[in-house]
Order: C-alpha cells, then sequence, then structure tokens
C-alpha cells in the first residue's frame, strides 16, 4: 500500500513537472523570446551592456549631467538667455571669487572648519568604533549598533533642533550646571562655532562610525594577543597594530566626513550666527537672489567641488598611500 502511495505521488511530480517543463520550453523556444530576451541572454557581451545600462544611466543624468550643466552655465555672462541672444562665455566669475574677499575669506573658514570638525569626528567616534568592535561580545555587536544608529533614523532638522534644545540658554546643558551650582547665569553656547560644530559633528557621525566598526571588526584578535605576549602595552599595541591596521577605515570615513561637512547647508542656518558664516550659505544667496547670480553661484559651487575633491585625493594619498581601500 505504501509503495503504491509512494508511486502515484512521484508519477504526480513527474506529470507537473513535466507541465511545468514544458511551459519553459514553449517559451524559450518562442520566436518573440528567441529574439528579445533570449538574443540578449546567449550574447556575453549584451548581458553586460543590460547589467551596466541602469547604474550607468544614473550616473550619467544625475550625477555628472548636473554636474556639467552647473560647469556650462558657471561660464555664462548671463542665465538665463535672453529669446534669441547668443550665450557670452567668460571666466570672470570665476576670477571674482579670488578678487573679492568676501568670497575667498567665507571658503578658507568653510575648509579650516570642515578640517576641524573632521578631525574631532575621528577623535570622538574611533574609541566607540573600537568598543563595539573589539570590547563587546560578538553576538551582542549587532545590538549596540543598531542603539547607536537609532537617533539617526529621525530627519536632519528634528536632530537639529534636538541640539537647539541641549544647548539653549534655558537648554539641558545650562539646567544641568545650574543645578549643579557650577554657574549663576546661562553660559551663551547657540550660535557659535562650538555649537555649529557640535550639531555637525553629531549630524554626520555615522559616516565615520561605520567605516571604523568596519575596518576595527576584521582586526585579528590573534595579532593583539601576540603583540601582548611579546610584552607590548596597550598604548603600543595600539599604535603599532590597530591604527595601522584600521587605516582604510580611518581615510574612508575622514573622506566622508569632509565632503559632507564642507556643503552642509541646514546646520550652520539654524546653529550658527552672524559671525559663522560658511561658504554653502554664500553660494546659496546666489541662487536665491537674481538670476543674474546664477553664473557666480554656479561657479563657486564648482570651485568648491574641485578643492574638496583635490583635498580628499591628497589626504588619500599622504596617509592611505596607494594600496588605500575605500570601504
Amino acid at each position: 500500500m505504501t509503495n503504491d502511495v509512494l508511486a502515484s505521488e512521484g508519477q504526480g511530480a513527474k506529470k507537473s513537472t513535466a507541465r511545468y517543463s514544458s511551459w519553459i520550453g514553449k517559451v524559450a523556444n518562442s520566436p518573440a523570446y528567441r529574439g528579445t530576451i533570449g538574443l540578449v541572454a546567449e550574447n556575453r557581451l549584451a548581458r553586460l551592456v543590460v547589467l551596466l545600462a541602469v547604474p550607468l544611466a544614473w550616473i550619467a543624468f544625475f550625477n555628472i549631467g548636473p554636474i556639467l550643466q552647473m560647469g556650462n552655465i558657471s561660464l555664462l555672462a548671463n542665465y538665463p538667455l535672453l529669446d534669441g541672444a547668443e550665450p557670452v562665455y567668460t571666466f570672470s566669475q570665476y576670477a571674482l571669487f579670488f578678487q573679492e574677499s568676501l568670497y575667498f575669506v567665507p571658503f578658507l573658514r568653510s575648509l579650516v572648519f570642515s578640517i576641524v570638525v573632521t578631525a574631532s569626528t575621528l577623535v570622538v567616534v574611533y574609541p566607540v568604533a573600537y568598543y563595539i568592535g573589539k570590547v563587546i561580545r560578538p553576538a551582542s555587536r549587532n545590538k549596540a549598533l543598531l542603539l547607536l544608529l537609532t537617533p539617526f533614523w529621525a530627519g536632519e532638522i528634528i536632530r537639529v533642533f534636538s541640539v537647539i534644545m541641549l544647548l539653549a540658554n534655558r537648554g539641558a546643558v545650562n539646567a544641568l550646571l545650574r543645578e549643579l551650582g557650577m554657574i549663576d547665569r546661562p553660559i551663551p553656547m547657540l550660535y557659535t562655532y562650538f555649537s555649529l560644530s557640535f550639531g555637525v559633528v553629531y549630524l554626520i557621525a555615522l559616516y565615520m562610525l561605520l567605516p571604523l566598526y568596519s575596518s576595527i571588526e576584521k582586526i585579528p584578535n590573534s595579532l593583539l594577543d601576540a603583540a601582548s605576549d611579546l610584552g607590548a602595552g596597550p598604548l603600543q599595541r595600539f599604535r603599532r597594530v590597530i591604527l595601522p591596521l584600521s587605516r582604510d577605515g580611518i581615510v574612508s570615513g575622514c573622506s566622508l566626513v569632509f565632503l559632507t561637512s564642507i556643503g552642509v547647508f541646514a546646520a550652520p542656518l539654524l546653529l550658527g550666527g552672524p559671525n559663522t558664516v560658511i561658504f554653502p550659505e554664500i553660494i546659496a544667496q546666489l541662487f536665491h537672489g537674481s538670476n543674474d547670480k546664477w553664473p557666480a553661484g554656479a561657479a563657486f559651487s564648482i570651485i568648491m567641488l574641485l578643492i574638496s575633491l583635490t583635498t580628499v585625493g591628497l589626504f588619500m594619498r599622504v596617509v592611505g598611500g596607494r594600496n588605500v581601500k575605500l570601504m
């Protein structure tokens, strides 16, 4: 009886498989399939083109295309062009950046600000990444990461306003200091470089944390144990083993943080003051003004892009060397 049941089930499975195979076979052998999808599937070059078409189109239309259009506008004497007017190309917008201290000084301020923010983020985040990657048990690392990532689920504006409520005259920091008897009047912390730097570090710390954690977590514990057995102390193990082996994460994290902080816009508007105007605010004012300022805004954007990429490239070459791997 059991054999008959198994035999009937096997025959049913064969029938269903045969029906499935015949259906696939009919589709695969149909002229429509052979002339379209089948033609692409059988050609190695065609498969490669199809796989690369979507990402290349995305890069071309949404990344390279806008930058090329920005570069074209930056070379125009006027934009938008009047009906029937011929475009006049000039480099006067680029010369204006170097001639007017009103534009050049805020850019230097932004460059220094971004370098300081990048270094501060590295100093603050590195111990956290090391603690998660090497001190916490492997089974609990995902929970620790999730706990650290939770604040970043909120929007940027929400997190900026949380910094305002923290550093305001009646905020949490001043209230705590007053309760401890350390101050009699509130310490003005908002609308200064301190509040701006604190807010930006808080906003972009994630870009430093993940590359650092990824590189530190990959360091074999056996190397640390071997260094300890050879008499290396904690500082020596950090300097001779951990720091060199986490170089890729440092380069990746610093590059991401620098490129993000030099173009940050919302935080300076809400956390900065009249003495903390940085270059993205100058560019925004040019675009928000009359149309004849758009070529200058485009030129300043191209200048900031080129100098930022050059700075990151030099940093990667000096710190990372030839064999650096971006995380």
